[in-house]
């Protein structure tokens, strides 16, 4: 139950899955601490140290066994988290007490802990962001004929398509794709390298048999479900390894940061909205907004999730030597945080690409208000096809485009330019034209071809590999 009356995270409280609220839960942390002295016993045995079964077993049969009062108590007494999980370990394991943790530094379960749950904390944020792509090719290929407003500078530019602009979208989240598998496979174990990484406990628990302890580095390695570990380190893996995952995270969080800013913008624009349930409300006391919550949602998220990578950055700066432990404390807050962020946003994205909701008739309206002016180059080349003259056409439309601005702008009326254009004698030539040469479709250049071929050519070869993880339904907590 919450304690209300101490400050619990928003993260945990209110958006994270269930999944990645266990992955940085305690629970995952100690048991995976009692996993890994295990490993590290049943290897030992294997080499030849005196380990018993019997003892092997009873550690087994304890893992979940975790009295975390007796830890609470030893760590306040000895101000060290791990000599206060060896301790309660020890005495719900008697036989094993003496053998537990034999030859390893704290750094054996904490760092190696950390990077299997990083490890797992990119096997559940890759899935979700398949799945965010998989949705929005969907919606792009839905929506690859659709012309609409492109903007530069936040001004009316040249048609693009609703498709299309999705498929900005698309092209960062494919690159965080292959950031974060890249990490990911990357990534590898710290292994058994004793106290300052020169294996020195090992070497001497094993006599001197360089052999016995290279086998086993692998053997725990191994077991731990790692192909390979680092083959050098401090007493900790460096923490450039953390500044290379939170790099990776925060790319993914400006990825979505733009893409849902873009999303609030065509909300403001009622072009296009997110989701909005039945009973949603909007505004306390405006009743008849639409606010983009889960967009905004997204952009605060992100914006931390982006300001965490400067804590991996000095982390990693300030190490000193072998190692200094100011870097415990902080990487408590922001490993954690960064991968709970990342899986909340992706959850939200999931559902807002899910329910996107385009309005035609207003994206229309808006394309014919800027439309004219667009279509002067085009009207001018018809002309000067129809034997006029070319500055002398620029001069009349420019005049007939500046009448039709002052319309717009001073008097807050409709673009009548082509009224214009229809009513002048000069321009006469080609006014039965004008229907054709005004026609939105004929301005976004290959858009839908691009949409199509992006989406056969580079997304859905990468969605193969996540094909059984595409079905999944985003739950947006709040």
């Amino acid at each position: 139950m919450t304690d209300r009356t101490r400050y619990n995270s928003p993260l945990t409280g209110r958006y994270a899955s269930k999944e990645m609220a266990f992955n940085f839960s305690e629970e995952k942390k100690f048991t995976t601490w009692r996993k890994l002295w295990i490993i590290l016993a049943k290897a030992e045995k294997e080499l030849g140290l005196s380990i018993t079964d019997e003892q092997i077993t009873e550690m087994e049969s304890n893992v979940q066994n975790i009295d975390y009062d007796l830890a609470a108590k030893e760590e306040k007494i000895r101000r060290h988290d791990v000599m206060a999980h060896v301790h309660a370990f020890g005495v719900c394991c008697p036989k094993a007490a003496a053998i537990i943790h034999l030859g390893a530094t704290s750094c054996f379960v904490g760092d190696n802990t950390d990077l299997i749950v990083i490890r797992d904390g990119l096997d559940i944020i890759l899935p979700k962001l398949a799945r965010c792509i998989h949705r929005l090719s969907r919606f792009a290929e839905e929506q690859k004929d659709l012309p609409c407003l492109g903007f530069t500078h936040f001004q009316p530019a040249q048609l693009t398509t609703v498709g299309k602009r999705a498929c900005l979208w698309i092209s960062d989240l494919l690159m965080d794709l292959e950031n974060i598998t890249g990490v990911k496979e990357n990534l590898k174990f710290r292994g058994a390298k004793g106290t300052t990484g020169t294996q020195a406990s090992f070497l001497a628990l094993f006599n001197g048999d360089h052999d016995k302890v290279l086998k086993l580095d692998n053997r725990v390695t191994e077991m731990a479900g790692f192909t390979s570990s680092y083959s050098v380190t401090g007493q900790t893996y460096s923490r450039k390894v953390d500044l290379i995952v939170l790099s990776a995270l925060a790319g993914l969080g400006a990825t979505i940061h733009k893409m849902c800013t873009d999303i609030r913008l065509l909300a403001s624009l009622k072009e296009v909205e997110e989701p909005f349930e039945k009973n949603q409300i909007g505004s306390s006391a405006m009743a008849y907004k639409r606010n983009p919550m889960r967009s905004e949602r997204c952009c605060g998220l992100s914006r931390h999730l982006m300001a965490l990578v400067a804590d991996a950055q000095q982390t990693a700066a300030t190490q000193w030597m072998e190692r200094t432990l100011d870097d415990s404390s902080n990487r408590r807050i922001s490993l954690a945080e960064a991968f709970l962020i990342a899986d909340i946003i992706l959850n939200t994205v999931q559902n807002i690409s899910e329910g996107l909701v385009v309005y035609p008739k207003v994206i229309e309206r808006h394309v014919n208000q800027e439309l004219p002016f667009m279509a002067t180059e085009n009207i001018i080349m018809a002309m000067v096809k129809a034997g006029g003259d070319r500055q002398e056409c620029h001069e009349e439309i420019r005049k007939l485009s500046q009448a039709a601005a002052a319309e717009v702008k001073e008097k807050g009326n409709d673009n009548n330019l082509v009224e214009l254009i229809k009513k002048s004698d000069y321009f006469r030539p080609v006014q039965k034209d004008l229907d054709k040469l005004l026609e939105p479709s004929s301005f976004v250049g290959r858009a839908p071809q691009q949409v199509s071929a992006f989406i056969q050519a580079e997304v859905k070869p990468v969605l193969k590999a996540f094909e059984k993880d595409l079905d999944v339904v985003a739950v947006v907590n709040v």
